[in-house]
């Protein structure tokens, strides 16, 4: 029941945005510069990142489902390839372009190929990682000679500045000394980028080129035991508890309370990220894998801004799980923050490097905030 990644491609639309022109395009929010960018940007410590708008006319270049399409369009997992051959399609995003009909379905839509399963996975970073996990799972029962998995985010729709809600006095003032605030909804504007990422899966390796073969995912959800952290199309209660969108008494109330808008309770991110990445998680997964942290040779970490690194790594250490930093990989200053997509983008950067050879064990690591999800991943290189 083996399983191997054959080949994965990436697509970031439109050029590489630097920090400096990231108002030019997203717009500003009053017509006021933002006060609190540079102090967000130097915490997450990302350079470049890339948006599906287009910066002369300010409009959408690529749809999410069209960002998926591009990454599976460019995937050459053998040679004579073509779309037509995929058996098997899952897409996962955040925020697909319309409530319904299912992304996969818009994705599938956009490549016009022949007819395939289909599935959409749902969540927030981790539905990448439920795309894959399904895609790989329906190659090694034999359901499907091939499948393509695809993790794509379209993330600017809610940046630009028609979106965003001004920033208080209050917060900016307090964001340098508490730099977990930049995760609420008025400032994630600076932390998220677009781009998609697509891998190709089959029971066996193409001869001559490099693959990964997938040895688990696990997936550790803990909803039964903390609240909602990031959420979008619902306001969150006192008692930690979410009214959704359908339940205001009219629309005009509904946008009013900015319902529509991608929030964070900073509060609670700061205090049970990485406690969940590392008290809950790990012993989970080493218990149920017996998986040893020096057997890693590179530990794929996919976290949504620098100012998160060392507190999971301090965290992962403390409890025996070292990894040494030399060993830890991420594209997030050239690449940005790209949810979904993210480990997709990373693995595709890696798999043609020469950071990797034969034998290498790549440990995966993604965390969802949604409601507190930890996925881990081992791959080996062959």
């Amino acid at each position: 029941m083996n399983v191997y990644i054959t080949d994965i491609a990436a697509f970031l639309p439109n050029a590489p945005v630097a920090n400096e022109q990231m108002e030019e395009i997203l717009g500003m929010v009053n017509q006021l510069p933002s006060r609190t960018r540079q102090l967000i940007l130097r915490n997450n410590k990302i350079k470049t990142r890339y948006y599906a708008i287009d910066p002369a006319t300010g409009k959408t270049t690529h749809t999410n489902a069209q960002l998926a399409a591009e990454a599976v369009r460019r995937l050459q997992p053998y040679a004579g390839f073509a779309i037509d051959d995929i058996e098997c399609l899952a897409c996962g995003t955040t925020q697909p372009d319309q409530l319904m009909p299912g992304h996969a379905s818009m994705v599938h839509g956009e490549l016009k190929s022949t007819p395939c399963e289909i599935v959409s996975t749902a969540g927030i970073c981790i539905s990448g990682m439920t795309a894959l996990k399904y895609a790989a799972m329906n190659v090694a029962l034999g359901q499907s000679k091939n499948a393509v998995a695809t993790g794509s985010e379209q993330a600017s729709s809610f940046m630009r500045s028609r979106m965003a809600g001004a920033i208080g006095e209050e917060t900016a003032a307090q964001l340098e000394n508490q730099p977990a605030l930049a995760f609420s909804a008025d400032l994630l504007r600076w932390m998220l980028s677009d781009g998609a990422g697509a891998a190709f899966l089959a029971p066996e390796p193409t001869p001559g080129k490099r693959a990964f073969k997938i040895e688990w995912i696990d997936i550790f959800s803990f909803a039964n035991e903390l609240d909602a952290c990031m959420y979008a199309g619902a306001i969150k209660n006192d008692d930690g508890t979410l009214t959704g969108w359908r339940e205001f008494a009219c629309p005009e109330e509904m946008l009013a309370s900015h319902a529509l808008l991608v929030k964070q309770d900073v509060k609670l991110l700061d205090q049970e990220i990485v406690p969940a990445t590392a008290d809950r998680a790990i012993p989970r997964l080493q218990a149920k894998r017996g998986i040893r942290p020096e057997e890693v040779d590179i530990f794929v970490a996919h976290y949504s801004s620098d100012y998160f690194r060392l507190p999971i790594y301090e965290g992962l250490r403390a409890i025996g799980f070292h990894i040494p930093l030399e060993k830890w990989y991420t594209n997030l200053p050239d690449k940005g923050n790209t949810g979904s997509a993210s480990v997709f983008i990373i693995l595709e950067e890696l798999l043609r490097s020469d950071r990797v050879k034969p034998g290498d064990k790549v440990l995966c690591y993604v965390p969802e905030s949604g409601r507190f999800s930890i996925c881990y991943a081992l791959l080996t290189v062959v």
